[in-house]
């Protein structure tokens, strides 16, 4: 069994179809809709023509598993955290992104509510992504006396990815420098791509499901344009 696996029944509770969704996993590919076909019979009142098909994904995370998945837990909260000061040039490099990635940049402070509550989200989504070709980049706005206290906070998250806090308690050149549009509001996330494209863009608390639609659209391979 591999997911995503699904599983169709009539309205006597009988199996009529196991199978994929679809005979691409990446959107936009496909050309056979297999589940939409046999609910499409179903709802017709025929029999389902094609009752069940291999089905390519990841296999699905039973509870014999349950070890290694805190073995892999583990890995991740044992990951350092390191914060490093970056000035306007720092800020610039980081918005022209040269990396080959899809980058997501979240900008947040200690002292911002909705940066707090948001975070772990951000920290799932990075872990979810980050074997492709994506990176996720945190820069704290909170003062560079304040440094310990964001560091910290990083720790704590687990954020074991790029962290970068502004080199300057005057924020503004900072601000201007990685984007004239932005009017300073925090939290702000932004999705570029390799190009240097923003491809995503919020101020305020995102919409996790949003942000990952954003990254599935936009990663390498996986474009539908």
């Amino acid at each position: 069994i591999a997911t995503p696996h699904a599983y169709v029944f009539d309205n006597e509770r009988k199996l009529r179809y196991i199978g994929r969704i679809d005979d691409n996993e990446i959107p936009g590919r496909e050309k056979v809709h297999d589940l939409r076909n046999a609910i499409d019979d179903l709802l017709a009142g025929r029999d389902v023509a094609v009752k069940q098909t291999k089905t390519f994904g990841c296999s699905v995370k039973w509870g014999g598993k349950l070890d290694g998945v805190k073995a892999y837990m583990a890995k991740l909260a044992a990951e350092p955290v390191s914060l490093t000061k970056i000035d306007a040039e720092g800020l610039k490099a980081l918005r022209k992104n040269d990396s080959g990635k899809l980058r997501l940049v979240n900008f947040w402070a200690t002292w911002c509510g909705p940066c707090v509550t948001e975070f772990p989200e951000l920290i799932t989504i990075n872990r979810m992504y980050r074997q492709r070709e994506f990176e996720m980049v945190t820069v704290s706005a909170n003062t560079p006396d304040e440094e310990k206290k964001a560091l910290a906070f990083l720790q704590k998250q687990q954020s074991s990815g790029k962290n970068f806090l502004f080199a300057s308690d005057d924020k503004y050149p900072l601000i201007e420098a990685f984007d004239p549009k932005w009017e300073g509001a925090l939290p702000y996330t932004v999705l570029i791509a390799p190009n240097g494209e923003i491809v995503y863009k919020q101020m305020g608390e995102i919409d996790p499901l949003e942000i990952k639609r954003a990254i599935v659209k936009n990663l390498k391979g996986y474009r539908t344009e």
